[in-house]
């Protein structure tokens, strides 16, 4: 009842379509009960009467069934087509309102939940409730106005009888409810393999390169088959739940037409009803039986459509950690200090991974982090534009906490350039674009100029019209870096974090980014996660971060005088270099 409850209220942007829809439906089972009925009256009045008087009647009966007819023919054009967009428009405002949500969810949320058991829940689950959002009312108006108005002819026309066919009408729906549970499962079930199918497919599709690198392509084919075997079991289970309660509703319907000829035949035998009347029952049966069927597979559909709805709903509940706080304020002075004050952090209980972190990042200034992997250097840098929250102290910028602040300030403040690019499936122009969406042309090849991409550009087939590929795949790493670089120059925020920006590109392409990057970094408050310290000498301050905080900090030079964990990762990095050099 919650979940129809929470269902209903998608309905009211299009209450008149609805409202309607049930009007034309409610025209089409009145037309389809009042046939027997009319027929029986003509049988018993005008067709009893001279020839003359039934064909000078005869064009006027036609076409008031033809008019009949045709205003049925154009109620169910209407609910067909109408009905249908309805749902359609519902599972559009659904998914529209999911993936909002997917959106607004913190980072801690797609840290443990697959991609592909995401879209699954926004694509084939909202199939399923469009379907019931448009069948289910309409057909149980249908059903129910039917079922009614015949139910009340034939109680006219014999009422023991009538009553006889309620009974067994009531171990039908008995019989139906009894195996609504196992529906239920099976379809909550069914929903649960199509998920880990898509996010197979996801997982194996996006990694098609790695796959086939490593020839592992009958690795991937036996995964795949694995949740494609479970989906089919579950399937097996889906189909023989739907076996039995078809079946059983096709052995109440047969019970129903015996019930009607034993019964009716004994009512007859004994003088309580006419052979006439029991062929116009005969007829009314058809009107009877049609609905109930309807109504009984309705149930089928509920579950499916409640099966999608209530994954949908499970997803809607899940809260966003990271929201604006109910007094959030905008960002007032984001060229101000950056300042962490006793920090504690950990992404699950009992495992902490920043203890007790305090340091400033003068404004304009620079600072670099640098440790061994897993240390926190990554965990700081995603606490300042608030992809997770502290657990402990507090961050500010300028002198205001940042969980006191607009997330959208914030991250506006903010350009971020990772050592991992992703770029969009679209062209170089809109890729660039993405750092200001309304940027005009002069803006995103000025912002190319800077990032030392421009020339590269200009060589492409479409040049700023090219497309890049999915996920940037036609374009080389270093291109790929200096796209997202020239993304930052056209968002042109005051705060910079560079994240291992260079670590993954050859020296050739380092040379290129570095440029782009000091150029990126003028004027700005920057912070650099370095895996190439060669890069970081002329920060202002470094930090070495190990074992759940900084262990030592200072400049370049002053690090290397202490001769401790920076002097030992800067003379291994140097040997590095120079052995890649004259390697």
């Amino acid at each position: 009842m919650d979940m129809i409850k929470a269902f209903v209220p998608y309905y009211k942007p299009y209450r008149k379509v609805f409202f309607l829809d049930l009007f034309c439906a409610a025209v089409i089972s009145i037309i389809d009960i009042l046939y027997p009925q009319i027929l029986r009256r003509l049988t018993g009045t005008l067709f009893t009467r001279d020839a003359s008087v039934i064909l000078s009647a005869l064009p006027w009966l036609a076409l008031l069934f033809l008019g009949a007819y045709i205003l049925q023919t154009l109620c169910r054009y209407y609910v067909i087509c109408q009905g249908h967009v309805m749902g359609a428009q519902m599972e559009r405002d659904m998914r529209r309102e999911l993936f909002g949500h997917y959106e607004r969810l913190s980072f801690s949320y797609y840290d443990k939940v697959n991609t592909g058991q995401m879209m699954s829940k926004l694509i084939s689950d909202l199939f399923d409730i469009s379907e019931l959002a448009h069948h289910g009312p309409e057909n149980l108006f249908i059903s129910l106005v039917k079922i009614v108005g015949s139910f009340v002819f034939l109680f006219l026309i014999q009422k023991k009888l009538a009553l006889i066919l309620f009974i067994v009408v009531i171990f039908m729906f008995l019989t139906a409810f009894a195996q609504r549970k196992k529906q239920r499962e099976t379809f909550d079930d069914n929903r649960v393999k199509i998920g880990n199918i898509n996010a197979s497919l996801n997982d194996s599709l996006s990694g098609i390169r790695v796959v086939q690198a490593f020839g592992n392509e009958d690795v991937e084919q036996e995964k795949f088959n694995a949740g494609n075997e479970a989906f089919l079991a579950s399937k097996h289970e889906n189909y023989k739940a739907m076996a039995r309660f078809h079946a059983g509703n096709t052995f109440f319907v047969g019970l129903i037409y015996s019930v009607t000829l034993v019964a009716g035949g004994y009512f007859i035998a004994r003088g309580e009803m006419k052979p006439a009347d029991l062929a116009m029952y005969a007829l009314y049966i058809g009107v009877f039986v049609s609905p109930i069927q309807i109504l009984v597979e309705l149930t089928e559909m509920l579950q499916k459509g409640m099966a999608g709805f209530r994954r949908f709903r499970e997803i809607m509940e899940i809260l966003p950690e990271i929201e604006d706080a109910p007094d959030a304020v905008s960002l007032r002075n984001p060229e101000g200090d950056i300042v962490f004050s006793h920090v504690d952090f950990s992404y699950e209980k009992n495992e902490t991974v920043l203890e007790d972190v305090s340091f400033m990042v003068k404004a304009g200034g620079s600072a670099a982090f640098v440790g061994p992997s897993g240390g926190g250097k990554t965990t700081i840098c995603s606490l300042i534009p608030r992809f997770y929250d502290v657990t402990g102290g507090s961050v500010t910028i300028g002198g205001q906490d940042v969980r006191n602040v607009t997330l959208k300030s914030l991250r506006a403040a903010i350009g971020i350039v990772q050592q991992e690019v992703y770029l969009f499936d679209g062209t170089v122009r809109e890729n660039i674009a993405y750092g200001k969406p309304e940027a005009s042309s002069e803006e995103i090849v000025e912002a190319a100029r800077k990032a030392n991409i421009h020339e590269f550009i200009m060589g492409l087939p479409q040049q700023y019209e090219t497309k890049v590929g999915e996920r940037g795949t036609r374009l080389s790493g270093g291109q790929k870096q200096r796209i997202s670089i020239a993304r930052i120059f056209l968002k042109n925020p005051p705060i910079l974090i560079l994240d291992e920006a260079t670590s993954a590109l050859d020296n050739e392409s380092e040379q290129y980014i570095q440029e782009s990057l000091n150029r990126l970094s003028e004027n700005r408050t920057t912070i650099t996660i370095a895996h190439r310290l060669s890069t970081i000498r002329n920060a202002r301050e470094i930090f070495v971060i190990e074992g759940n905080g900084i262990t030592e900090r200072g400049t370049h030079q002053e690090l290397m005088d202490k001769n401790g964990t920076y002097a030992r990762y800067y003379r291994l990095s140097a040997g590095e270099k120079e052995e890649t050099a004259n390697g």
